[in-house]
């Protein structure tokens, strides 16, 4: 089947461009793209080649994983159903996930490609009467939703977020709604001035904002979020932390040297600290974040500062990787949505 995708056809090059999918069998569901919403952080790591899967850091040695077809989340409408599809018909509005592909590095897990051949159980019924884009980024969004939930947060409790990307505003955003004063540290003003409804933010320096939040004084610190990929800001923030406190890892760190995991965390016993790391996407998860967005507990389209039709999306990239301009959520637009 013919279908137009978002291909990297080598590092730091992308391509929009026709390839081949699978005929779709008696599980499958065509989706017909409407937006698509890029992962600057994980797809521009597959972009410059530093994974080869997953979490799973390129090492010299290893196959350059190209070509792909980027992304992970959509929305759309059904175009078709396999004859053992019951949950879903032609018209239906739907998120999607990964995508069926040939001729791929990884032919399994596929995003921004449409028509797209899915497997029925990665589809979700999008709610009516919401605009669909806000959606489109469904499993980014639940990955914030996860690092803030992680937690049993008191009202009042200091929750602090390491890092003003995607998953940093939802997981500031998810705290906030459960009643934590939470302070997010970042080195773009543009997208800390997105959460200030939320909470304090901080243009963190050297010290990671650590002077910055004891200056603030909102006491001993319950919860840190950690999506930068810093293993620093754990150790920098230990002094803050409250005994008995709770960190939320979900950074990507590139393979370096060999750990000695139990004397690396030597350093946060004494203050018994209770680690949980973050990864990958639930059907409960994602059903759960799709319920706060269609309530409002978590700000979707706010979040989003570039909107380009699918055809540009080498321009896409080059902005998000150049930084030229502030760039934080960008969406894809498909020729479904301009018809």
């Amino acid at each position: 089947m013919k279908s137009h995708a978002v291909v990297f056809t080598a590092r730091n090059q992308v391509a929009y461009r026709e390839i081949e999918c699978p005929e779709p069998g008696a599980e499958d569901v065509v989706v017909e793209l409407h937006h698509s919403w890029i992962s600057n952080g994980t797809e521009g790591s597959f972009l410059r080649g530093e994974r080869i899967s997953g979490d799973v850091a390129w090492l010299p040695g290893d196959p350059d994983p190209f070509p792909m077809v980027a992304g992970y989340q959509k929305v759309g409408r059904v175009l078709q159903v396999g004859a053992a599809v019951t949950r879903f018909a032609p018209g239906d509005w739907v998120f999607a996930m990964m995508s069926k592909v040939c001729g791929m590095f990884d032919n399994k897990y596929a995003g921004h490609v449409s028509p797209s051949v899915c497997d029925q159980g990665g589809l979700m019924p999008l709610p009516p009467g919401i605009d669909p884009v806000a959606f489109c980024g469904l499993v980014l969004t639940q990955v914030g939703y996860n690092c803030g939930s992680r937690s049993t947060v008191q009202a009042g409790q200091v929750a602090v977020v390491a890092g003003d990307g995607l998953v940093g505003q939802w997981a500031g955003q998810t705290l906030a709604s459960q009643g934590a004063k939470v302070v997010m540290l970042g080195r773009h003003a543009d997208r800390l001035a997105r959460f200030e409804k939320f909470g304090k933010t901080i243009l963190s320096g050297p010290d990671n904002g650590v002077a910055a939040v004891r200056a603030l004084g909102p006491g001993p610190v319950q919860i840190l979020v950690e999506t930068t990929g810093s293993h620093r800001v754990l150790s920098d923030y230990l002094p803050l932390m409250e005994r008995n406190g709770h960190m939320v890892i979900a950074g990507f760190y590139p393979k370096a040297a060999e750990v000695d995991l139990l004397q690396a965390l030597q350093q946060f016993r004494n203050s018994e600290l209770t680690f949980d790391l973050v990864s990958g996407a639930t059907l409960p998860r994602l059903e759960k974040t799709m319920q706060w967005i269609a309530e409002g507990r978590l700000n979707t389209l706010g979040c989003i500062t570039h909107r380009f039709p699918v055809e540009q999306a080498a321009e896409a990239w080059a902005l998000i990787e150049s930084k030229r301009e502030p760039v934080l959520g960008v969406v894809l637009d498909w020729p479904a949505a301009r018809r």
